[in-house]
C-alpha cells in the first residue's frame, strides 16, 4: 500500500491557495501547517469577516503542528546556522520534525539542506 507523502504548506502557498493563484492543483498528500502559519493567517490586519471564516474553515480541516521541544531545539540551530527569521526557521523545522516536504516558494527555505522543498508555481 503505498503511503502519500508529508507536506508542510508555507504560509506563502496557503496565501496563493486563497487567491486562486496556484497554476496546478496542489498533488494528493497528508498536509499540514505550523502553528506559525496560522498565526500568520489569522493576524493580517485588514482580513475581513469574509476571509476570516475561509481561513477558519481551512485551518478546521488541516493539522496544525505546535511548537515542540524537537522544533524549538532545530529552531534554534537553523537561526544560527542560516539567519533565518524566527518564523521562517520554525517552519522549516516543522517540516524537518515530521519529516514532509515544505512547499515553499521562499528561496531562502529552498536552498536549506536539511529538508525537502518543493516550489509551486503561481500565476
Amino acid at each position: 500500500m503505498l503511503t502519500q507523502p508529508l507536506v508542510l504548506l508555507d504560509t506563502n502557498i496557503v496565501l496563493y491557495f486563497f487567491g486562486g493563484r496556484l497554476l496546478n492543483p496542489l498533488p494528493s498528500g497528508q498536509y499540514f501547517i505550523s502553528v506559525i502559519t496560522e498565526i500568520e493567517l489569522l493576524s493580517y490586519p485588514s482580513l475581513n469577516l469574509k476571509e476570516e471564516t475561509q481561513i477558519i474553515d481551512f485551518l478546521n480541516k488541516i493539522t496544525i503542528i505546535g511548537i515542540d521541544s524537537n522544533i524549538k531545539n532545530f529552531t534554534i540551530t537553523f537561526r544560527k546556522q542560516y539567519k533565518l527569521k524566527l518564523p521562517d526557521a520554525i517552519i522549516a523545522t516543522t517540516a524537518k520534525s515530521i519529516n514532509a516536504i515544505l512547499f515553499t516558494n521562499d528561496v531562502r527555505l529552498a536552498n536549506l539542506t536539511e529538508i525537502n522543498t518543493q516550489a509551486v508555481q503561481i500565476v
